[in-house]
């Protein structure tokens, strides 16, 4: 009766009904991803190296984009629960005074000094040289995600989540589409190789944000205003402050990390990193059900929570938490199940026998590594964030991957000098090892808080308006 009580909860079809669309989109993003590494197949292994190492600027700028449109999405979440609109846009103007110079000074660095930026990740000079004018070109892109990123989670914050894949789905079917031209030459189109790709992400993205524009200019509310940037409100933007960049500094602290453990391989051989690129790939389709789940779920605990509903809301945090374990079982079990393809594929493009030999194992450590993945990123990024508990989620990643995992990987790859499959997997138990820490997080209940306030707008507060 009880188990039967646990599925009947009408928190599955909202899930469900949440969910889908998000994890199409992630799929479709992935799917780019899997497009770029196809069609660099036939181009070469240095291309997909090269762009494989050049893409972490974009990987770490997404998640900076990504931690502000959902560290956003803490406050608005929970404002749409109290039906307050008007604090919703001036949260998303917040959000978009951060997300748009951050783009601007991404831009600016790839425009001027894109090969130093290559110098970080290798020191191959055909990588270097490859990598430099790929970032040269996406500037255009950094620029481009620094809006969407953020209006798409606002969005999603107040359950509008098919926009956001819809707009996806155009941008990825442009995308696929201009890099098959680009990179072989179709259409009379001078051969690109790894720029095509740089250039069919910018276009897209381009028209992307057109379209962002178009859904705004229809939506009764939630509307982009760009002129939201300069809307000031003092408590809002202490709020953000206090709550939304922890949240934005810890998906910085953990995409950067990550972007480090590529410098990692990166250093260790033109093998280990073209096998690495294609592992993430596959780890990306494994993962996409269980970061779907925890966006989703982190949308409908706000929501909850800012109607006051605390209870029904820890309620549903158990059930999610079950959901994102099965989930990763499943995640498992497709990186598992696509792995003899992906050998066949890699084997008659232009892989060598010790990438191949790499790629190999690499996947058998993703197949579980994806459960580790899954159950921190639902309770950290999706959990704890609906109540607005984003430092603990920050304080943890730092030293579970700063502290421990980089400089484990550092002196395994290059005091130590172990084997390259050897510092893969030492880097790989850095989910695990923070388990113990966010079960007892979740388990004490401190994440669960109604962070909405009252009267915002009917008196400002002094020196409101000097923020």
């Amino acid at each position: 009766m009880r188990l039967k009580e646990r599925f009947s909860s009408p928190f599955y079809g909202q899930i469900v009904k949440l969910v889908t669309p998000i994890v199409l989109q992630n799929l479709l993003s992935s799917a780019v991803s899997s497009a770029d590494v196809v069609m660099l197949n036939f181009v070469g292994q240095s291309a997909i190296s090269a762009v494989s190492l050049a893409s972490q600027y974009a990987s770490v700028l997404f998640m900076v984009f990504y931690g502000l449109g959902t560290g956003a999405t803490m406050l608005c979440a929970q404002y749409y629960g109290k039906k307050d609109f008007r604090a919703i846009e001036v949260v998303q103007g917040i959000a978009l005074r951060f997300s748009v110079g951050i783009s601007l000074g991404f831009a600016v660095l790839a425009l001027t000094v894109p090969q130093y930026m290559m110098l970080v990740f290798t020191n191959d000079q055909e990588l270097i040289q490859l990598g430099a004018g790929y970032i040269r070109i996406l500037s255009v892109c950094y620029l481009c995600w620094g809006v969407t990123e953020v209006y798409i989670s606002i969005l999603r914050s107040v359950g509008r989540v098919a926009i956001g894949t819809v707009l996806n789905t155009v941008a990825v079917v442009l995308n696929v589409i201009l890099n098959a031209v680009f990179i072989f030459g179709w259409l009379g189109v001078p051969k690109m190789g790894a720029n095509g790709v740089a250039l069919a992400t910018s276009i897209s993205r381009l028209v992307e944000l057109a379209l962002c524009f178009v859904v705004s200019a229809r939506s009764p509310q939630v509307k982009l205003k760009l002129r939201m940037i300069f809307v000031k409100n003092a408590v809002l933007f202490r709020d953000f402050l206090k709550l939304s960049l922890p949240a934005m500094a810890n998906d910085v602290v953990w995409g950067l990390a990550f972007s480090l453990y590529s410098v990692i391989i990166g250093h260790l051989g033109n093998d280990a990193v073209a096998a690495n690129s294609l592992a993430t790939v596959v780890r990306g389709f494994g993962t996409v059900l269980c970061f779907g789940l925890a966006s989703a779920g982190g949308i409908l605990l706000g929501q909850k929570i800012g109607e006051g509903r605390l209870e029904e809301a820890r309620a549903d945090g158990r059930r999610l938490l079950w959901l994102t374990v099965a989930a990763g079982a499943v995640g498992g079990l497709i990186v598992l199940c696509a792995r003899p393809f992906v050998l066949l594929y890699a084997g008659n493009g232009n892989f060598t026998e010790t990438a191949l030999g790499y790629l190999s194992v690499m996947l058998l450590i993703n197949s579980y590594y994806v459960m580790g993945a899954a159950v921190n990123t639902t309770l950290i990024a999706g959990v704890f964030r609906a109540g607005g508990d984003s430092r603990f989620g920050l304080i943890c990643d730092f030293f579970d991957m700063w502290v421990y995992a980089l400089p484990v990987g550092f002196l395994a790859a290059f005091v130590f000098k172990l084997p390259v499959l050897w510092v893969y997997f030492i880097m790989c138990t850095d989910e695990f090892v923070k388990w113990p820490w966010v079960f007892k997080r979740y388990r004490s209940g401190k994440w669960l808080k109604n962070i909405t306030r009252e009267g915002l707008f009917e008196k400002e507060p002094a020196g409101a308006e000097g923020q």
